[in-house]
């Protein structure tokens, strides 16, 4: 680019700051959401990563028996085992910690949780350094092991939490109150270690195991075993005289197994967040193909005194790029405060349905700028493209013409419409043979919009067309006016229309998901929940481990049958159990004729499969683990029980929408047969006519006693809850599309704003000839208000569109479960004035200009 035409390009947006400026501000709040979500998932993950390398340590397997946990008798028959140490003469021997983990939480400040690690200080020898090098004082150690409830905290969180050493606090923990005392202080780590422990509390496993509600039992059992043939000799020597029901994992495969369960979520939040930023990239299109207009005679000049078209195609890819470099730069410091903000809302969602992961802080690695940078200037420069191509397209004496450039347009309005016919078309084939993967799936969705985006001109001049004598009803011929005048300049009213019934059309789509989704979940809470009362035992897991007493007993489950004005009961026990394909849920249910009501099927005849399923040889299984194992009735699941693996008959797919990890469905006398299991997870209560329920749950309650740590809900408060927890989960979906609403009204701002700049020595003509200020104000607000219409009518059948396919073909294949479509009347009229609202606002400042100019000041173009 030549000193000239740089100059000329830095005098242009010199002479239009307000152009400039919306144009990087909408890329910098387009780069700031998509980075910030970015940010918000890393930092979950990282945090949750980095706190389970802090308590995992040095150690490379572990044994792990899901939410039953591991009886501690066997890891001391594991240390006495002679034949673990004599097997070889130089056999080693495979180096155990004993580990009890699960997640408390500060009386004084409810909101913070933390993780409390329970450890044998005499085991600890090579797996985690920090529990010698970071205690203060040499009595520590002996204080955790002889003092009663105490534990260690770092002390950054010790000083959050107003504690000393020597303080007691409570702590809900395990469903029940505790009472620790804060025996020492970690200090003196530094880095990724003082963040990994900053919400751990360190404890002995008798502590542990008290304040937990987990006596006689551990989460897991530490390994570190050596790589090489010698490594794998002593993992199976392990794994030989382990009891069955227990089986030996990685200890990096939590944060895998992290990665996996959040990876739906995740992406959908990621294309989301690029929703804002294709909003952003039709307000860079604004912003070049405006400045292009605006100098078409400055160009034609220049090309007729000799300026090639490679430099004026450099000189617009310039200007875009420089305004995607600055933009990018402020999106990149903005995402970082947004994704502040957006990761509590991240981090709550993750808790209530994966894991429990505390994240300190946003965490900013050094490929979030990369990232910043090719969002921000390569979307700049894809969307100026196009405007570039038409700044060189015509000769210098038909740039010199505006009605060359709409004619062109008009002509080009067949062909435009054809591509994004083909285009939708192309989109549509994707979503429906691109096979089950969430790429094909976003890249179909993403397909189908843009094509419904190129019909926007040929739409428009169809509305137009209808809008014009009702327009004329309404204003006179001024109405008429600024109807007409929307398809005269149809080369820049198009693209503000599309920017709009863009984000328009994505708070539509969103809107019916989440209506959708949600109106499904009640319906199915409404049936899943038969009996009144619900009694399950407390406790959240850390990393999914077993951290809570391992569950009701006979002689509880008998106490809860026996009280007065129960009717019956239904019981089920929720575990961990392997398979072939990793772990699975298993329900083990004893159910009478009311609680199969609970279920209702979407493959199989629900006759035929409880017959199965009560001869103990069949299991059901959940929609979601259906869909994601490719599972019919008729087809065979292998499960590994206490007996080693057995294969059971699918006898049926039944709805569920509890988790979209998947569950198996198994009568409770099979699995008394299979596993060593005496417990119960939970006990559903059918209250007997004329019983009261709130005394039926208050004698539950003194009957289990404080020791067994149940709750005892009704199926009111449960459904209250799970709707809960539903809302919260949307809370950031909500977020991210206001932001790119935000994002298309500043492209139509920009867009009306420099529309009617261009537009000034036409209106100075109608001044000139007698047109008063307030009805310039009038033409300008109604074409305005027409462009929303429009908009707000386009973005009607595309949200619409991208509601179906986010229902029917992205969740089905993130999730696995099937949403019945849900459209609220008042919803999309909602979304109409929503648009005829932005536009009004966006042309408040252009019609307020444009009617305080003087007609002599307009006829000089200035």
């Amino acid at each position: 680019m030549t000193p000239l035409l740089l100059r000329s390009s830095l005098r242009h947006f010199a002479r239009h700051p307000w152009q400039a400026g919306l144009a990087v501000a909408g890329v910098a709040l387009g780069v700031a959401v998509a980075l910030s979500i970015e940010l918000a998932n890393g930092s979950a993950l990282a945090a949750f990563r980095l706190s389970s390398e802090a308590v995992t340590g040095r150690a490379t397997h572990e044994i792990v028996a899901g939410t039953a946990g591991i009886p501690e008798e066997v890891y001391r028959d594991l240390c006495l085992d002679r034949g673990l140490r004599e097997t070889e003469p130089l056999a080693p021997m495979a180096p155990m910690a004993p580990v009890v983990e699960g997640w408390i939480r500060p009386a004084d400040q409810p909101e913070r949780t933390l993780r409390l690690l329970g450890l044998d200080p005499f085991a600890e020898a090579g797996f985690r350094d920090y529990l010698d090098a970071g205690l203060e004082g040499t009595p520590a150690v002996a204080d955790l092991l002889t003092r009663p409830g105490a534990v260690a905290l770092a002390g950054p969180t010790a000083r959050e939490l107003g504690l000393e050493a020597g303080d007691r606090f409570r702590v809900e923990a395990g469903g029940a109150a505790a009472e620790l005392e804060l025996v020492a202080v970690l200090e003196g780590a530094s880095g990724p270690v003082r963040s990994a422990l900053a919400d751990l509390a360190l404890a002995d496993v008798a502590t542990a195991q008290e304040a937990l509600g987990f006596e006689g039992r551990l989460s897991r059992i530490d390994l570190r075993i050596p790589e090489g043939e010698a490594g794998e000799a002593l993992l199976a020597r392990v794994r030989e005289r382990l009891p069955p029901g227990l089986e030996i994992a990685r200890s990096n495969a939590r944060g895998e197994t992290a990665e996996q369960m959040t990876r739906a979520f995740r992406i959908n939040l990621r294309a989301l967040a690029l929703l804002a930023l294709l909003c952003g990239a039709f307000l860079i299109y604004n912003t070049i193909t405006f400045a292009v207009v605006q100098r078409r005679r400055l160009i034609g000049t220049l090309r007729a005194l000799g300026v090639t078209r490679g430099e004026v195609f450099a000189l617009v890819l310039g200007e875009a790029a420089a305004i995607g470099l600055l933009g990018s730069a402020l999106g990149i410091a903005l995402g970082r405060a947004l994704g502040r903000g957006l990761l509590a809302q991240v981090t709550r969602t993750i808790n209530d349905h994966y894991f429990v992961v505390a994240v300190r802080d946003v965490e900013l690695p050094p490929e979030a700028f990369v990232l910043g940078l090719a969002l921000g200037l390569g979307g700049s420069v894809l969307a100026a493209l196009a405007p570039a191509a038409e700044a060189v397209a015509a000769s210098p004496r038909s740039a010199l013409a505006r009605a060359e450039l709409e004619g062109r347009v008009h002509r080009a309005v067949p062909a435009v419409t054809a591509a994004g016919l083909a285009l939708a078309a192309g989109g549509a084939a994707l979503l429906a043979w691109g096979g089950e993967g969430l790429g094909p799936s976003f890249g179909g969705l993403f397909a189908v919009l843009f094509g419904l985006a190129l019909l926007t001109p040929a739409a428009t001049m169809g509305l137009t067309a209808l809008a014009t004598p009702l327009a004329g009803l309404a204003f006179g011929q001024l109405g008429r006016m600024a109807a007409r005048g929307i398809v005269t300049a149809l080369s820049r009213t198009a693209i503000a229309i599309a920017a709009l019934m863009m984000a328009v059309a994505v708070a539509v789509g969103v809107d019916v998901t989440i209506r959708s989704f949600r109106g499904t979940v009640a319906r199915w809470l409404e049936y899943s929940l038969p009996a009144e009362l619900y009694v399950s035992t407390a406790g959240a897991a850390a990393g999914g481990r077993a951290a809570a007493r391992p569950g009701l007993d006979r002689e509880a489950v008998a106490a809860l049958r026996a009280l007065p004005g129960v009717e019956r009961a239904n019981t089920v026990r929720q575990v961990e159990v392997g398979s072939p394909q990793g772990p699975l849920r298993l329900l083990a249910y004893d159910l009478d004729a009311r609680g199969r009501g609970a279920f209702a099927f979407r493959d199989g005849s629900p006759a035929a499969a409880w017959r199965a399923f009560e001869g103990g040889e069949a299991v059901l299984v959940s929609e979601p683990l259906a869909f994601r194992r490719g599972l019919a009735p008729g087809d065979r699941l292998e499960l590994s029980t206490s007996r080693g693996v057995r294969a059971f008959e699918v006898a049926g797919v039944y709805v569920d929408y509890a988790s979209e990890r998947g569950a198996v469905l198994l009568d409770r006398r099979a699995y008394d047969r299979l596993w060593s299991d005496p417990f119960f997870t939970a006990v559903s209560l059918y209250v007997a006519p004329g019983a009261d329920p709130g005394a039926v749950a208050e004698a539950a309650r003194s009957a289990l006693g404080a020791e067994r740590r149940a709750l005892v809900r009704s199926n009111g408060e449960i459904r209250r809850q799970s709707l809960e927890v539903f809302d919260r989960t949307f809370v950031v979906t909500g977020v991210l599309r206001l932001l790119a609403v935000a994002v298309a009204f500043m492209g139509v701002l920009s867009a009306l704003t420099a529309l009617q700049l261009e537009r000034a020595r036409e209106l100075g003509v109608l001044r000139a000839l007698g047109l008063t200020p307030g009805q310039v104000w009038t033409v300008v607000t109604s074409q305005t208000g027409l462009l929303g219409l429009a908009a707000g009518l386009l973005a009607i059948p595309t949200g619409l569109a991208m509601a179906a396919i986010n229902i029917y073909v992205i969740n089905r294949r993130s999730f696995g479960w099937t949403l019945e479509m849900a459209v609220a009347p008042e919803a999309l009229a909602g979304a109409v004035a929503l648009a005829v609202g932005a536009a009004l606002l966006a042309g408040l400042y252009p019609a307020w200009r444009m009617a305080r100019t003087s007609p002599a000041e307009a006829l000089r173009g200035r």
